[in-house]
């Protein structure tokens, strides 16, 4: 095992929540150490949007700029690497790599984001992030009137047909199974004129990623450009339930109002711990878990 160094924060995660709270903590001066394994969530996507002076720019474009403009702060350094360990110590935190490195902080910051689980259905992959998508907001704009099918059921199928609805009325929901909706929501998803198709389905028919049609498995198809699936996750990293950290039912690790997890010394931002998943929404809670680190540093130390 190599030298531990020594850090104020390591944040653990170097995409877009990570760089932001690294660049808040560069401007106070803190040693910072950020690691990221090059695996963000939406490298799936051909474009972000919905982030203002970014809208419609390649992800890693955005992110590659934002890395360069926090390099620019000489406290804050990069290590590319998996952090696999954290532990408490009496001091603060040591984070072990797979690589065998090993780092120590006074705090940590998780940015780990989270792992969707696609299903086992041929042709899902290829569209994923494309015309499979996750987030109106995200991508709904670039649908508006598209004939788009939602794959989903029960609330969550629901929740999105209200968003969706006013993006275009060409929509149906394919519950992949016997539907789950209670008496209300049949009602009305009835009366928004809102499909909805019980059949299992079999794969997704596309070329190079654009979304031509549904594939069941009784040999009918239902044609669409766009489809949002509402996919089940796991965490990226297992860091957090190392380190104790509590967990909502959600699935995302507890944090309150200032990104504080239930772990003192640890922070959390981004796709990890909240279930709004934007680019947006990623920089604001990094900058600001990066602020309250500084300042609980800030509070020991004055």
């Amino acid at each position: 095992m190599k030298d531990c160094k020594k850090f104020d924060v390591v944040i653990i995660g170097g995409s877009y929540a990570g760089l932001s709270a690294a660049m808040t903590l560069g401007r106070s001066l803190r040693h910072v150490l950020v690691i990221d394994s090059g695996k963000p969530c939406n490298r799936y996507a051909p474009r972000a949007h919905n982030f203002v002076t970014h809208d419609g720019e390649a992800p890693d474009s955005i992110a590659l700029q934002a890395k360069k403009q926090v390099l620019r702060y000489s406290s804050v350094q990069f290590f590319e690497g998996t952090a696999v360990t954290a532990q408490k110590v009496k001091a603060g935190f040591e984070i072990g790599l797979a690589s065998g490195e090993t780092f120590a902080a006074a705090q940590v910051i998780l940015a780990t984001g989270i792992r969707d689980i696609f299903p086992a259905l041929d042709g899902f992959t290829e569209c994923w992030g494309k015309t499979i998508i996750h987030c109106p907001y995200c991508h709904g704009y670039e649908f508006k009137d598209e004939t788009t099918t939602i794959m989903a059921n029960g609330d969550q199928a629901f929740h999105l047909s209200r968003l969706i609805n006013n993006l275009t009325k060409r929509l149906t929901i394919i519950t992949d199974g016997k539907a789950t909706f209670n008496r209300l929501q049949k009602e009305k998803l009835d009366r928004n004129n809102v499909a909805v198709i019980e059949k299992p389905v079999k794969r997704i028919a596309h070329q190079d990623g654009q979304l031509k049609a549904v594939v069941f498995q009784d040999g009918s198809r239902k044609q669409c450009a766009a489809m949002y699936a509402a996919l089940p996750f796991e965490q990226h990293s297992a860091i957090a339930s190392s380190l104790g950290c509590e967990f909502s039912a959600s699935g995302h690790i507890k944090t309150g109002i200032f990104q504080k997890t239930t772990v003192a010394g640890v922070f959390a931002c981004g796709d990890n711990c909240a279930m709004m998943r934007s680019v947006a929404h990623a920089v604001a809670s990094g900058n600001f878990a990066g602020a309250m680190a500084n300042n609980e540093l800030s509070e020991e130390q004055f």
